[in-house]
């Protein structure tokens, strides 16, 4: 029975929960038991709560007095370690704060809270969430529960690896350059990153103010589009503590309320002018796209304008100002610094205040024209990035773009660069929903990006769903890749 309780989606586990057909304890031992088997491969979870089971048997209790508090009542939930938990320690991979243990909670984490999850671990990610791979010297590297030999990306890459297999039914991730969308698509699993501003994200470390509050989002990860929706409900919803929310947005209150996807136009591109990306990517757009015809939609090839401007874009507002801050935190204390805060304090790269006003006015310009080409199509679908998860310690990768004139492994492209695509619509703050489509020749799986306009989040629901349902969704890791005995899925 606890293999089966882990497999289920959080809503499935909710629904049992308030039906009393299981108790938040069961479900909570069973999460407990599946990382205690599985954790020491991965190093997806690194901080475990200790009154995890005390906290379910009080959910259990409240669902005998008919109190249940909310809709993620009894679920367990992981959160990833750079966003602040009360009373459990919080890392962000950095030495400086290896043994840090908050006093509060992070709006996001006690809106999760509120709704009734109980936070039962946090993942691990990045040193200070700065590179696309989850390893630091607080705790040291997390695999892809799909090949260990293989990262599961960054910064959110413990808690995708957690998720998808099947140690946690959600959790709590962070993205300013695509740290909650890669992970997901190398593990195969949906996530969610919302329009910049709308959820709170105080109590995070790196602190995500100044310039980064312009591009950067908590949002949810699962293994579901129901579960995807279900926890996003739960982070969108405030209450008295919360202070007011600063958005970068006016929001039509005449907003279109997407009861159909029939005859909405719809996007697709696979080469953002910035990096190739293999043909099986190619295919994972392409039938994304085809599976929102057959919804329905109005589906164009067509590169939505601006979008070749995001990398560029991205390291103008966000390179100066990284630097200058990881430089600040470790100064007089330079020898706790991990290999990727070293790398970053060594550039040259520095915070301009007129750079990053002459960017912030093409950024401006761009997102102008952007949002109004938008309100005739309001749904694109893009790559996620160049490749499906790379072996840990790739610095640079090689695509096959069919050129015969390039060397026979394929362009080279530097990691960063290779995920373009997300970047941009961190430069853009846009909502976007990260689908597994398929699984490419290594048996990796491949997603694709859903973008939506501001707050049209649950637009990007409903097409995700499609996608979902046309492809299968999440697919358990197999066995065999974990070392596991015999068959046996996971």
């Amino acid at each position: 029975m606890s293999d089966e309780l882990t497999k289920l989606t959080a809503a499935e586990l909710a629904q049992l929960i308030g039906a009393r057909k299981v108790s938040p304890v069961e479900v909570m031992e069973a999460h407990l038991s599946r990382a205690g088997e599985l954790n020491p491969r991965l190093n997806a979870i690194v901080t475990f709560a200790p009154d995890a089971l005390e906290r379910a048997r009080e959910a259990e209790q409240l669902v005998m007095r008919g109190e249940a508090s909310g809709a993620l009542h009894g679920v367990p939930v992981t959160v990833k370690d750079t966003i602040e938990t009360a009373g459990l320690r919080t890392t962000s991979g950095s030495l400086l704060r290896a043994n840090y243990i908050p006093p509060r909670d992070a709006s996001s984490v006690r809106r999760l809270k509120r709704a009734g999850a109980i936070v039962f671990g946090k993942t691990n990610v990045s040193e200070m969430a700065l590179t696309y791979e989850s390893d630091n010297l607080v705790f040291g590297r997390t695999n892809n529960p799909h090949d260990l030999s293989r990262t599961p990306g960054g910064s959110s890459g413990g808690e995708a690896a957690a998720v998808s297999a099947c140690l946690s039914p959600f959790g709590l991730g962070s993205d300013l350059a695509g740290s909650i969308r890669i992970p997901a698509h190398f593990c195969g699993i949906m996530g969610l990153k919302p329009t910049a501003g709308l959820i709170p994200i105080d109590g995070h470390f790196p602190a995500c103010e100044g310039a980064f509050a312009l591009g950067a989002s908590v949002g949810p990860m699962a293994r579901s589009v129901n579960d995807l929706e279900l926890m996003f409900d739960a982070l969108n919803t405030a209450d008295e503590e919360d202070k007011d929310i600063i958005r970068f947005w006016e929001v039509d209150g005449r907003r279109t309320e997407w009861r159909s996807l029939k005859n909405v136009r719809v996007a697709w591109y696979a080469d953002d002018g910035v990096a190739p990306v293999t043909e099986e990517t190619r295919r994972a757009i392409e039938g994304a796209a085809r599976a929102l015809v057959e919804a329905g939609c109005v589906v164009v090839n067509e590169r939505p304008p601006g979008v070749e401007q995001g990398f560029a874009l991205w390291l103008k507002l966000f390179q100066g100002a990284t630097a200058d801050y990881v430089r600040r935190v470790y100064r007089n204390r330079e020898t706790e610094a991990g290999a990727a805060a070293r790398a970053v304090m060594r550039t040259n790269a520095e915070f301009r205040q007129s750079d990053y006003y002459s960017a912030m006015n093409e950024r401006n310009h761009l997102l102008s024209a952007l949002v109004g080409w938008m309100r005739t199509t309001p749904l694109v679908v893009a790559p996620v990035g160049s490749v499906s998860a790379f072996e840990h310690g790739t610095r640079k990768v090689f695509i096959d773009n069919g050129n015969e004139q390039t060397a026979p492994r394929g362009e080279a492209v530097n990691i960063f660069r290779a995920f373009s695509p997300s970047q941009a619509f961190n430069v853009f703050g846009l909502p976007v929903i990260v689908v597994p489509v398929l699984r490419d020749s290594g048996g990796l799986p491949v997603g694709v990006q859903l973008v939506g306009r501001p707050y049209d989040e649950k637009l990007l629901f409903r097409a995700a769903r499609v996608v979902e349902e046309a492809f299968g969704g999440w697919q358990p890791p197999d066995a065999r890749a974990l070392s596991l005995n015999g068959d046996d899925e996971l």
